[in-house]
């Protein structure tokens, strides 16, 4: 973000935006609005709503910096009109419209407005997804409004049939207090995607809607959804009676996956003694190590990288030359590895003593192929 270009009220009031906003915001299309100012005075902010992005263009006028911006919609949300006098939101004749008494000297104000602005888009969509003339829809509407943070759009155009997407929070679990000494900014989430072919039509038996899991992206170091399998959708079925089953396996699996970080932590400590202190090491998540070993006075570096699923799942190996280069100049590595003895019924002391006397062994053929290596690449 070009942010030095930025005339400074606005500057600030942009930083306080993407520093302080409770979501994920990026700052797209920086440009200038007069040939002979110089100053980015508009740009495009992408924003998260269920589970997509929209995107909004804000305008100022770096001529006139204390006067407000001006907000234009995406051209498929025409009919948003937040501050219109016959509103969207139920509540919004109590809402102030920040951009009638505009202060641009007060940092917060663009943030204020962007929160306010998405909070009554979501109320807009809710609505547009509320008129949709399908009893099923309807149904599952009444069956999961009671679940708070819930989100919903209608998406309606030429190429492709209506559809309705949910954004289903689930799990009431403080993830980030779960993972020990970790730094995520923001609140970490697990939602269900649920996508609804709009149907004019009622049928009794109803096709399953699409599902897809989808994490904030910083839990994937501690979780990885791609490896969690839904439950299946049985005929009949609807979300209220689909999410505790789903929730109850999830809430099983996270509590696993937190679980090994420690024991992750455990094995690089039993690697410790026999390796020494390792060199490098994930201190967080614990998903990997490297320690410096040597054979006479052959010295290498040996990688361990642990999978998420550990110890149901085994750590793979590759060691790296201190001595030895490519002729790229890169240091000369064996390939990645598991062929070595292995039992997630064993105890951590004994898969760490494993990979020592597998190391032990290996790195005589390790040796041989960096000096084969160097001989091919005279």
């Amino acid at each position: 973000m070009a942010i030095d270009v930025v005339p400074p009220l606005i500057a600030v009031q942009l930083n306080y935006l993407v520093t302080h906003s409770p979501f994920s915001v990026q700052v797209e299309n920086m440009c200038s609005g007069g040939k002979n100012t110089g100053w980015f005075d508009r740009f495009t902010l992408v924003i998260p709503f269920c589970l997509d992005y929209i995107k909004w263009d804000v305008i100022y006028n770096a001529v006139y910096p204390l006067a407000a911006p001006d907000v234009i919609f995406g051209a498929e949300d025409e009919t948003f009109r937040p501050y219109h006098a016959v509103s969207i939101a139920s509540d919004s004749k109590s809402l102030k419209n920040p951009l009638t008494d505009w202060n641009n000297r007060d940092p917060t104000s663009l943030f204020t407005l962007v929160l306010q602005l998405r909070e009554l888009y979501k109320a807009y969509q809710k609505k547009r997804v509320e008129q949709v003339d399908d009893d099923r829809l309807k149904f599952e509407i009444s069956t999961m409004l009671s679940r708070e943070g819930i989100e919903m759009s209608l998406s309606s155009n030429i190429d492709k049939p209506e559809e309705v997407k949910f954004a289903v929070p689930l799990l009431d679990l403080d993830l980030n207090k779960m993972v020990a000494g970790s730094s995520w900014r923001h609140p970490q989430k697990i939602y269900l995607q649920v996508i609804y072919p709009v149907g004019r039509k009622y049928s009794s038996a109803p096709s399953a809607p699409r599902l897809k899991l989808v994490s904030s992206p910083e839990l994937k170091a501690v979780f990885s959804i791609d490896d969690f399998r839904l439950p299946a959708w049985l005929d009949g079925m609807c979300m209220a009676e689909y999410l505790p089953t789903l929730e109850e396996m999830l809430e099983s699996q996270i509590k696993d996956a937190v679980a090994s970080i420690e024991s992750r932590r455990k094995l690089i400590m039993a690697l410790a003694p026999l390796f020494g202190r390792p060199v490098e090491a994930d201190p967080l998540f614990c998903r990997k190590a490297t320690f410096l070993s040597s054979s006479g006075v052959f010295t290498f570096l040996v990688h361990v990288a642990i999978p998420l699923q550990f110890p149901k799942q085994q750590p793979s190996l590759m060691l790296q030359s201190s001595q030895h280069f490519n002729s790229q100049g890169l240091p000369i590595k064996s390939p990645v590895t598991t062929e070595y003895p292995w039992s997630p019924r064993w105890e951590t002391s004994d898969i760490a003593e494993r990979i020592f006397d597998f190391i032990v062994e290996e790195c005589l053929n390790f040796k041989k192929y960096c000096n084969e290596s160097m001989l091919q690449n005279r």
